[in-house]
């Protein structure tokens, strides 16, 4: 049996590599650290990695959902804990319906032959292209006004009459109005996806589940869907951290009950208790999109090996 031989490879590789994966996970570990430990403690600058922990910065952070009063605080300043779950709450619900509305009219672009096929196909991704910023305006007014129902009359009259306040329903300062400019504002590019991964999906696959008695329905999600599953992987993973970021569309529709983390911690910089409050609530809000693209990712391999077979 012959020797396997293998060529070596120049130390500054391995040296480049260690280098990026540092400046990769460095921080992340820094931020980890800073954020078990006092204030004093991270002032001092020593110590590094050999420090007691505590959790007080964390209390401090979502002192607003705990089941207990932290023994330290007076009274509880930041509503971290809150935004935190509307940007859980946010990310997650536009994520899933972006994939669902996503998939359906990247399939229909693939699959289906009509008029204007082509054009609609390049138009969608061209309103991606369209900044944030422009929009913040027109939408603002149409979820303050024209999606409003009127208190005078109707649905709103008796909201206003049972519960009382303004009696008004509009979008703006609800979770669904987020949501819903997340979903517009995510579904051209998740299309423009989904689309070179159910262009790879052989026709026949489709005609072979007809035959055997295969619905539309039953043809899309048993066959189509578990087939372009890495696309909704990574189509998942920018979704979630487009939504979980983004600040501009939501400071201008969220209000003081729906406000999301990125809000918070740019409205109330001031408020924050210390260097190792800013370092936990950091932490919090790095927290979600990391496992969200560890379990994505995973999914992603688990798609492109499905078909794997040992030689």
């Amino acid at each position: 049996m012959a020797d396997k031989t293998y060529e070596r490879q120049n130390p500054a590789y391995y040296a480049l590599i260690g280098l990026l994966i540092f400046m990769s996970i460095g921080p992340v570990i820094l931020l980890l650290a800073n954020s078990f430990k006092l204030d004093v403690d991270i002032q001092s600058g020593v110590g590094g990695l050999l420090f007691m922990p505590t959790i007080r910065n964390y209390e401090t952070a979502l002192c607003d959902i705990l089941w207990y009063e932290p023994e330290h605080l007076r009274f509880c300043t930041i509503r971290f804990g809150g935004a935190f779950i509307n940007s859980i709450i946010i990310a997650l619900v536009s994520t899933v319906l972006t994939l669902v509305f996503g998939c359906m009219a990247a399939y229909a672009l693939v699959r289906f032959r009509f008029m204007g096929r082509d054009s609609l196909s390049l138009s969608t991704l061209a309103v991606r292209m369209i900044p944030p910023a422009v929009l913040l305006v027109p939408v603002f007014g149409l979820w303050n006004n024209a999606f409003c129902l009127d208190n005078d009359y109707g649905l709103g009259m008796w909201i206003r009459d049972t519960f009382g306040g303004r009696g008004d329903v509009c979008l703006a300062g609800t979770h669904s109005g987020i949501i819903l400019i997340y979903v517009a504002m995510n579904l051209p590019f998740v299309i423009w996806i989904l689309q070179s991964f159910i262009v790879q999906v052989p026709p026949s696959l489709e005609e072979a589940a007809r035959v055997d008695g295969a619905g539309p329905f039953q043809t899309f999600f048993l066959v189509v869907l578990p087939l372009i599953k890495p696309g909704l992987a990574a189509a998942s993973i920018f979704t979630f951290r487009i939504a979980w970021n983004e600040y501009l569309l939501a400071s201008a529709l969220a209000d003081r009950d729906t406000m999301t983390v990125p809000i918070l911690i740019v409205n109330n910089a001031s408020e924050f208790d210390g260097l190792g409050t800013i370092m936990a609530t950091g932490m919090l809000l790095a927290i979600p999109p990391i496992l969200f693209t560890l379990f994505a990712s995973r999914q992603i391999i688990t798609g492109m090996t499905a078909g794997a077979v040992k030689g």
